[in-house]
């Protein structure tokens, strides 16, 4: 969870991501690229392990679907040449690029796509299985057609197959996914030394494009320092996820360049709606009033304003920053209608993020007579007190996954928030046929949600990366959730 078309479309074959800054060397086709990542997975089964961890690595490089999503979240081929969408939304035809193997050999036909899609809809307990509910038949014609048919439109369905659920598996394959893997992608795993790091090699046979590097080396470096220092000291070619305060250093080196990607990453201050006082609807809005949120993005150092559920690369986006003005006076007028001039709150926020944030937040409400105390947890301590038993009054998190605004419209989820309009909005949204119609339907429900205050949206996270001069092509846009290797150089000079 932390840290998540028309009619037809014309063929291509597995593809490299977008580049960006290009290295003066000579590309190495063997080279070694040392990539530097915070979250290692707990195991490497993307068929039933949730997290955008296993994602970022795996999807694209190992596994691949039928579609894929670039950089900017926009749909696209991949294991299909092409695919077409009836008129009535409902039947949706693949057409498989041909020559795709396993890494064992075997060649992929239709049935095992067939194998797969049945297995997401079938067992409760694969990635994606409530997504693929409406599903009502998923056939093969032929070894290289695959018809799949839904009880009723489905507008997110083809971007659900460009995640997990999508994913394509040999039928019948006793590869125990934890630990290893027989994917379709340009990469293969080498080995994995737990707790430090992941290592992939150039799949030499693949079926599309080779891979431009001969190896990626996926190190697993949580505290934010010592990722600094691992870079200045070499031992990273790329580090992500680099914590703004700290990028002078890598800049000062004169060894790095830093982009700025973009992602779906929603900084979330989260209101128990539930729970009083959150449950009162002025006292939501003079907490949001109370915070400066461009000043809060400056003292992050990335990202940008973000005053709603949806962020700028998703459908729906619409700018909503008058609905939540920085205002410490009204918040104050509003506390008191409430019956508030005082108030103690505790924000249960997961121990990784830092200080920053909270800090933050507690010198804006201390300004409205808001007292906030902050409850440092580990991770999974959030995940049952937060997430599972929704025993929080505020609370915050990154929430990365693309289009996931389906939270909002889902009353058992942890904000606790339930407005029967928004969550009709967000079903004609998913069941209309025409994209644009769509978005409108999204945008509609999100402003929905802002205008109850259903919880504060603090920014939308921006991702900082450093590249030594010598890589070339690695992503810079949505890496949070995805990093296509498949198109990056390391040059030898």
């Amino acid at each position: 969870m932390l840290a998540v078309g028309a009619l037809a479309l014309s063929a291509c074959s597995g593809s490299a991501p977008e580049p960006t800054a290009t290295s003066t060397g000579t590309p190495d086709p063997e080279a070694t690229l040392s990539v530097g990542l915070v979250l290692e997975p707990t195991n490497l089964d993307i068929r039933h392990t949730s997290g955008a961890a296993l994602e970022q690595i795996l999807v694209d490089n190992i596994y691949e679907g039928l579609v894929t999503r670039t950089q900017d979240n926009e749909i696209t081929e991949r294991l299909a040449s092409s695919y077409e969408i009836s008129p009535d939304g409902l039947t949706y035809t693949f057409t498989l690029n041909e020559g795709v193997t396993f890494h064992d050999g075997t060649a992929m036909t239709s049935a095992d796509v067939v194998a797969s899609y049945q297995t997401v809809k079938s067992d409760a307990t694969v990635q994606g299985n409530a997504e693929f509910a409406g599903v009502s038949a998923i056939t093969a014609p032929d070894p290289a057609t695959v018809v799949i048919t839904l009880a009723q439109p489905d507008q997110n369905f083809l971007f659900v197959l460009t995640g997990p659920a999508g994913l394509v598996f040999k039928n019948g394959d006793t590869t125990d996914l934890k630990t290893a893997e027989n994917g379709t992608g340009p990469f293969i795993l080498e080995r994995w030394a737990k707790g430090s790091a992941i290592t992939f090699d150039r799949f030499d046979t693949y079926w599309g494009d080779p891979a431009t590097i001969g190896e990626v080396v996926f190190q697993y470096i949580p505290d934010f320092t010592a990722g600094v220092n691992a870079a200045l000291d070499g031992t990273l070619d790329v580090l992500t996820a680099v914590d703004p305060n700290l990028v002078p250093q890598l800049e000062d080196s004169g060894d790095f360049r830093i982009t700025t990607g973009r992602t779906t990453d929603k900084a979330t201050l989260a209101f128990n709606n539930a729970k009083a006082p959150l449950d009162d609807v002025k006292v939501r809005e003079a907490l949001r009033l109370a915070i400066d949120h461009e000043a809060l993005v400056e003292a992050v150092g990335a990202g940008q304003t973000l005053y709603g559920p949806i962020p700028e690369l998703d459908p729906g986006y619409e700018d909503l920053s008058e609905l939540a003005p920085y205002d410490p006076a009204r918040a104050k007028e509003l506390l008191a209608e409430a019956g508030h001039e005082e108030l103690d709150l505790t924000l249960t926020i997961p121990s990784f993020y830092g200080t920053t944030v909270a800090q933050v937040l507690i010198s804006d409400l201390s300004k409205v007579g808001v007292s906030l105390e902050v409850n440092r947890v580990e991770f999974a301590t959030w995940l049952e007190d937060v997430y599972t038993n929704h025993d929080y009054e505020l609370s915050f998190v990154l929430h990365v996954e693309p289009r996931d605004f389906g939270n909002w419209a889902n009353p058992d989820y942890y904000f606790n928030y339930d407005n029967p309009e928004v969550q009709r909005l967000y079903q004609e949204s998913q069941t209309e046929i025409d994209p644009e119609k769509s978005a409108e339907l999204l945008a509609e429900a999100a402003r929905m949600v802002s205008e109850d205050h259903a919880a504060d949206w603090l920014y939308n996270g921006a991702t900082l990366t450093a590249l030594t001069p010598a890589v070339s092509g690695f992503p810079e846009d949505s890496i949070n959730s995805r990093i296509n290797l498949a198109g990056v150089t390391k040059s030898a000079d």
